[in-house]
């Protein structure tokens, strides 16, 4: 009997300690699902999933070992009901549940589900024990259809993103930083360009080094300028006829 008291009390110490790493991992996760995210990412976040799973998991692990003795067999009797604010209640709950009451007791102490919930499950169970093989084969046919389906797209977007990243490493670079500075100081400043002597077109912007210089011999005139001043000078076969007829106004 004390032999069994002991793994008792080892079991349930065990226990105990495992219940308070999962509550630790779940307030961490909470904490930061509610404090960081904006800048919480999916790797996190499933980093804490799996801290949460694996201490269900060893807490199952405990349970289900041969040593472990049945806690079903066990039952759970309150002592005292007081409607009293307890101290050593609040410490003991982290100040969840300041006092033992009659309307506590049956949420916190109940061994069966809560009434509403046992209806329902009792009408899925009908529900099911209803159901003819045929439809239920029918049933877990489709199911295993949709399944395959998800498990088939999950395997494809997998195989891209693991193309994609095994890509990335090998691509090619398609740009040149020196050539691109190049192109800049040519285009803006006209570095590397080669003079032609092909004459400036109407409206281009000709640099005071290559302008031509003005008739009178003062300062380089643009190009509008050169041709307004062509434009001015009298034609030759003008100035001939003109005086020619100055000369002989009675040649007839």
């Amino acid at each position: 009997m004390q032999r069994d008291e002991k793994l008792f009390e080892m079991t349930l110490d065990t226990v105990l300690q495992r219940l308070s790493d999962l509550k630790m991992a779940v307030l961490s996760m909470i904490q930061k699902l509610e404090l960081e995210y904006e800048t919480i990412n999916w790797p996190t976040f499933l980093d804490n999933f799996a801290i949460i799973s694996s201490h269900l998991t060893g807490l199952t692990k405990i349970l289900a070992k041969e040593q472990c003795p049945p806690l079903r067999n066990r039952t759970v009797l309150p002592l005292l009901v007081s409607m009293d604010r307890d101290e050593t209640l609040i410490n003991i709950t982290e100040g969840r549940v300041p006092v033992f009451s009659h309307d506590i007791v049956p949420d916190y102490l109940r061994t069966r589900p809560d009434p509403i919930t046992e209806q329902k499950m009792l009408q899925n169970e009908q529900k099911a024990a209803n159901l003819t093989n045929d439809a239920a084969m029918k049933q877990v046919t489709q199911y295993n259809k949709v399944v395959s389906h998800v498990l088939d797209m999950v395997s494809k977007a997998r195989e891209e993103w693991e193309i994609e990243s095994s890509s990335r490493t090998g691509i090619q670079q398609t740009s040149s930083m020196a050539d691109t500075q190049l192109l800049v100081a040519a285009v803006g400043m006209g570095k590397g360009l080669k003079l032609t002597n092909y004459g400036p077109g109407p409206g281009m912007m000709v640099p005071p080094s290559i302008r031509a210089p003005s008739p009178m011999g003062g300062p380089a005139m643009s190009p509008g300028n050169v041709q307004q001043q062509l434009g001015k000078a009298p034609s030759a076969v003008k100035t001939n006829i003109k005086s020619a007829n100055q000369v002989h106004p009675f040649s007839r």
